[in-house]
């Protein structure tokens, strides 16, 4: 497990030039957008575990925290969890599945927990947590199954 690797797999692919600029560029601003400020506090076999601020363009004018932006970390961090694991690919994802149990508003730090639960030859399953970094109170949860395998006859 490399954990410059895993830090790689989530950087920004777009400068906020390119997001601006071009018509192509846009098509990569929201995994950008949603991932600035994620920092990851530990990476090991198999479990991820990053933190991150509600912003203000993480919030919905309530001041909510969107489920969107929920799910694609929940897509983004769940396939990192993968490359934790040794795999040179996560895959593609077959099922994302997201139980919201509270809401965060901006300001609230939030506190994410990827772990594996099985990754097999053709399938993996990651569970990602949501928890009030603050209270540790759960705020979602999260199932990502991916089909991992190299090369398909589909």
């Amino acid at each position: 497990m490399d954990p410059d690797a895993v830090r790689r797999s989530l950087e920004p692919t777009a400068s906020a030039e390119e997001i601006t600029g071009s018509t192509t560029a846009r098509l990569h601003f929201y995994d950008p957008f949603v991932l600035h400020g994620v920092s990851i506090e530990s990476a090991e076999h198999g479990r991820l575990l990053c933190s991150f601020v509600v912003a203000p363009r993480h919030a919905s004018p309530a001041g909510y925290l969107r489920s969107g932006v929920t799910a694609t970390l929940a897509d983004q961090l769940g396939s990192a969890v993968f490359f934790c694991s040794g795999l040179r690919m996560s895959g593609v994802s077959l099922e994302i599945s997201v139980s919201f149990v509270d809401a965060a508003t901006v300001g609230e730090e939030i506190e994410v927990e990827g772990k594996l639960l099985r990754a097999g030859k053709s399938i993996g399953v990651v569970s990602v947590d949501f928890r009030k970094k603050k209270t540790g109170k759960l705020m979602a949860q999260a199932r990502h199954t991916k089909y991992l395998a190299v090369s398909s006859k589909l």
